[in-house]
């Protein structure tokens, strides 16, 4: 069993054209599978009794969608700012992708001038974000939102990094309350588009703490759209930030706020649900539904998908950061829409949803969806790139400080990364600096963000490493913590990346220098640990033995399905884990001898 991409999910927080030549393909099996009549579509008016013009029966409305952008205004940089397109000859082809300009451009020219487009997101719009925007609290994120047109989104978990009460600011505006206002005299106006949380709840009143769902409107068109975000919220996110509030599960309180829609005579319904799925290939464009609908993708949201309500029509998701555009059979077995548009705006669904104006409902059978890529081959949308100076004139004084140097590029994909190495390497360094007998570092792989690349990204020259692309890799204020752990609880920290709650998609934990083991994938649960293959510095594991450990606040406090990691003792709690990050580069890495990647060889994977 190959080990699952993870989702960049995490915790904490820091603070302080048309497609020029790179068409999305439809990969929707729902495709007109009943005709029409040939007035589906037309949204010119037709001529009525009594000299009146009145709209055709059948209207096309343009959905257009994407998720998980994290606040990446400019162009990723390395695979983060890729896609993989699947060739007719069966090869694939890597595409460069994303950037607020470019998404800004792509959006606009999809939509034209047409009246009957909704543009909707899937959550995780802000945190886990780059420089320009984390160190602002995400709001030059919300102004590119609303200058992108966004109608609509729902929470993610990655809305709950500063707490409810910080997600409430970006909705509704107003200056930081510790940071205040970043530009003189002017204060943030908030989003100009609704943040739908149906199942997120006040602990106190039991009420949702956000709008449960949103009605657009358009010449007597009306559909209806629920949001909601993966009901283990608080499983992935610093317990500060879901600190009274509880979140429900996502099909049933879908289902409740249908029926209410239904009851006001909204027949047509979108969920915006931040939960996904895994297809069975990386490609954007990959057919998800050639052996039948729902068979090319797997993970939470195909049983969401089968349980919520017919009265939904299609689904828009997010979370894993994978690029599908699927049908999946609903309740009554009929098929259903289910996207997400990969993450970091690189991709964006336009799905074409055909309204029937005398029920009131969706035509499922004429559904169609694709997904495409945010080429940067179109023109840059010039209030993009006037935003995004802005806030780099800002963010400059401290984010183009080097800190350190490499040699090559510092990937952070694969099982065990030479991101991750360099991460577990840094927080064991500095562990090392507090006390002297700690032992080991590990490392959660969601908290790794980015990797970091060799080439330039600014004028800082190629092989220079600045803060901003440190605060790209480690974007949470995170502390290093050291506790002690016998022997047999580190085996058991081993053993649940691959049971329990991480048993289906794997969260295996990157490792420091001198910590070495083998997982064999092949087996199931706990038993894909070979236990006595769990050594460090060349000697195994001693069960009764005290290991001192360097882990980040997030994973010492049990979280990404570590409760072990949350038993430690004799705890000691040290810097940022940025900081330490920092420190490490500094100290290791000149001009003339830059650190190169490391190897990635600490954890033999059996498949």
């Amino acid at each position: 069993m190959p080990v699952t991409p993870q989702p960049y999910h995490r915790r904490g927080l820091r603070t302080r054209a048309l497609l020029a030549g790179v068409a999305g393909v439809v990969t929707i099996g729902a495709v007109t599978a009943a005709a029409l009549p040939a007035s589906a579509g037309d949204s010119s008016y037709q001529r009525a009794g009594h000299g009146h013009n009145k709209p055709g029966r059948y209207q096309d409305v343009q959905l257009l969608s994407f998720n998980d952008l994290h606040g990446n205004l400019e162009p990723p940089s390395g695979s983060s700012g890729r896609v993989t397109e699947l060739q007719p000859d069966g090869t694939t082809k890597t595409i460069d992708a994303g950037g607020v300009e470019y998404l800004a451009t792509h959006l606009r020219q999809a939509r034209g001038n047409n009246p009957y487009s909704i543009t909707a997101a899937g959550g995780d719009m802000v945190g886990a974000s780059p420089l320009i925007s984390g160190l602002f609290h995400d709001e030059p994120t919300i102004e590119a939102l609303n200058g992108l047109d966004l109608d609509v989104t729902s929470v993610g978990n990655h809305e709950f990094d500063e707490g409810a009460r910080e997600l409430a600011r970006l909705q509704k505006g107003g200056c930081h309350p510790t940071d205040g206002c970043y530009v003189k005299g002017k204060r943030f106006k908030g989003a100009d588009f609704p943040y739908l949380a149906a199942n997120v709840l006040d602990e106190k009143t039991n009420k949702p703490i956000l709008k449960p769902y949103w009605v657009w409107k358009k010449h007597g068109v009306k559909i209806g759209f629920i949001g909601v975000t993966l009901e283990d919220t608080p499983g992935v996110v610093s317990a500060d930030g879901v600190k009274g509030l509880k979140f429900k599960d996502e099909v049933e309180t879908i289902n409740k706020y249908a029926d209410e829609l239904d009851k006001q005579g909204v027949k047509s319904v979108v969920a915006l649900i931040h939960e996904g799925g895994f297809p069975a290939s990386g490609a954007y464009n990959f057919n998800c539904d050639a052996a039948g609908g729902g068979s090319g993708i797997s993970g939470p949201i195909v049983d969401i998908a089968k349980n919520v309500t017919p009265k939904v029509d299609a689904l828009v998701t997010g979370h894993t950061h994978a690029a599908y555009a699927c049908t999946i059979p609903d309740p009554s077995g009929k098929p259903r829409t289910v996207t997400s548009a990969a993450s970091f705006g690189r991709l964006y669904t336009d799905t074409t949803l055909t309204y029937d104006r005398q029920t009131g409902d969706i035509a499922r059978t004429a559904v169609r969806s694709a997904n495409h890529v945010v080429t940067r081959t179109v023109p840059k949308a010039p209030d993009m790139t006037d935003l995004i100076a802005r806030w780099n004139t800002l963010a400059a004084p401290i984010g183009n400080r080097p800190i350190g140097y490499i040699s090559g590029d510092i990937g952070n994909t694969g099982t065990e990364s030479p991101m991750g190495d360099l991460i577990a390497d840094a927080q064991l360094a500095y562990g090392k600096k507090l006390d002297p007998e700690t032992d080991l570092a590990l490392m959660n792989p969601g908290g790794i963000r980015a990797g970091l690349t060799y080439a330039a990204k600014g004028a800082e020259g190629d092989g220079v490493v600045t803060y901003a692309e440190g605060f790209t890799v480690q974007p949470f204020s995170n502390t290093v913590n050291l506790q002690n752990f016998t022997g047999a609880q580190v085996i058991a920290v081993l053993k649940e990346q691959v049971s329990g709650v991480n048993a289906a998609a794997p969260k295996v934990l990157q490792v420091s220098s001198g910590l070495t083991y083998t997982l064999d994938l092949t087996k199931t649960g706990a038993d894909r640990l070979v236990a006595d293959s769990v050594k460090l510095n060349g000697a195994a594991i001693d069960p009764a033995a005290t290991y001192r450990v360097a882990t980040n606040s997030f994973l010492a406090g049990g979280g990404d399905g570590f409760p072990t990691l949350g038993k430690g003792t004799d705890d000691l709690v040290g810097t940022d884990d940025l900081a330490a990050l920092a420190e490490y580069l500094t100290a290791n890495s000149t001009p003339t001898t830059p650190i190169a990647p490391p190897a990635a060889k600490r954890i033999t994977i059996v498949q």
